[in-house]
């Protein structure tokens, strides 16, 4: 079975022409069991099924054509696309990477994707990825979060590097660094990265960057209340390959001059806004009677909160009204939406909605139903949980990107890495 970055030939052009199994079923008159077997490398396409998938992926490719971009950029650990979002005004995405099947649904039906695509960057051979100019990364973070390290913990499970399912991909990101030396990269994770272990993860992280020869580095912790009416902070590292004297110190002093002002009626349903029937009653403009708690599950937080309140720990549900800010929208939001919920009158109060979700975390503008969700509930709460802040990303983009157009024009100086990540991961784990 014929393969490109550990995808099989269904399932890559089936991607690129911006197609669910079903819709792919649909468009090769066969069944979704047999799009599945496609998808899995049970059986091959025939000449007329590729060459059908093709002329759409052509097509799609084609309406492209004359876009001009500064730079080429790759897009790992994906999720839905904000990272790609935020830097499709300057460059030009020439390869994704994401796990997780659900997201492609989305990230398909958000994005062009006739690019080379791949699902498990440590099957990816590094080599064959497509040459780019900067690298962007949002590697998994729950080894490192603080309610990632605590739930680990209290399964007796390791965290951090020691994850072997998720801590060690950031050297498969380093090793892809390594190989195709681009002229920048921007990472992100939780802030609780930098005091992991007591410092030692991001010391590591750190010092990994350097000894691939990326010593202009910088990182900074960005707050996405500066952009949407949300608490949620972030860490991002940017690393340059040429001395572009590069620092966060200008946009450090930018967000502290913004400061915050934006609030939760800026993304909450209102009656007027664009109808959603997805979500809303066509009738009154406002979430579904779904989004509002049980009597059961809203007794069950007040109980949950007041037993906590009366320990002296700060645990339980947060409301929220029009002129409030959220709490960090995570990925468990589907479990019963503790962290974020919405006040309503003569009711019990109710979870966002996925479009509101998708408001907050800025796919969507304020009152704008643009953005494409394909998906359940369930896997939206989780994909938007998951994501990161598309505003915070933009400024981002629009902040570095003359550091890069420096670093791509600058010529290469010759770089002796004296150094081995195999030597650093044992260091990190051991």
């Amino acid at each position: 079975m014929e393969t490109r970055h550990n995808l099989t030939q269904f399932a890559l052009l089936r991607r690129q022409a911006s197609l669910t199994i079903k819709e792919a079923a649909a468009a090769l008159d066969v069944s979704t069991r047999q799009a599945k077997r496609y998808e899995s490398g049970d059986c091959a396409l025939n000449r007329a099924q590729i060459e059908l998938l093709q002329t759409r992926v052509e097509k799609i490719r084609s309406e492209h054509i004359g876009e001009k971009k500064k730079y080429r950029f790759i897009d790992l650990f994906a999720g839905i696309g904000g990272f790609r979002k935020g830097f499709e005004k300057h460059g030009e995405c020439v390869f994704t990477c994401e796990y997780d099947d659900a997201c492609w649904d989305t990230y398909m039906k958000n994005f062009s994707c006739t690019h080379d695509l791949a699902k498990d960057i440590k099957d990816v051979e590094i080599p064959k990825i497509p040459e780019f100019d900067v690298l962007l990364a949002g590697f998994p973070c729950q080894p490192f979060s603080l309610a990632g390290v605590s739930k680990k913990n209290s399964l007796g499970r390791l965290h951090g590097f020691k994850c072997e399912d998720q801590g060690q991909l950031f050297f498969d990101v380093a090793r892809i660094i390594e190989h195709h030396r681009p002229a920048a990269f921007v990472l992100e994770n939780v802030k609780n990265l930098r005091s992991h272990d007591r410092g030692k993860t991001y010391k590591v992280i750190m010092s990994t960057l350097e000894g691939l020869g990326y010593s202009f580095l910088d990182d900074v912790i960005i707050d996405a209340k500066h952009f949407v009416p949300q608490h949620r902070e972030r860490i991002f590292i940017a690393g340059f390959r040429s001395d572009v004297n590069f620092s966060f110190k200008a946009l450090r002093d930018e967000l502290r001059r913004m400061g915050f002002s934006h609030k939760m009626d800026e993304v909450l349903h209102n009656g007027n806004d664009e109808l959603d029937p997805q979500y809303v009653s066509e009738k009154s403009g406002m979430p579904l009677s779904k989004y509002t708690l049980s009597d059961k599950l809203w007794k069950y937080l007040q109980d949950y909160r007041a037993k906590h309140e009366a320990a002296g720990n700060g645990f339980g549900f947060s409301a929220v009204s029009t002129n409030d800010t959220a709490r960090t929208l995570s990925a468990r939001y589907h479990k019963d939406g503790s962290e974020i919920l919405v006040t309503q009158e003569k009711k019990n109060p109710r979870r966002l909605t996925p479009r509101e979700c998708a408001r907050l975390m800025g796919f969507d503008r304020p009152l704008s139903s643009n953005w494409k969700i394909p998906v359940s509930d369930t896997q939206a709460y989780r994909q938007f949980g998951n994501a990161v802040v598309v505003p915070v990303i933009e400024k981002l983009a629009d902040y570095l990107d003359p550091f890069i157009e420096q670093s791509i024009a600058a010529p290469q100086s010759q770089v002796s890495i004296n150094f081995s990540l195999k030597d650093q991961l044992e260091s990190a784990t051991g």
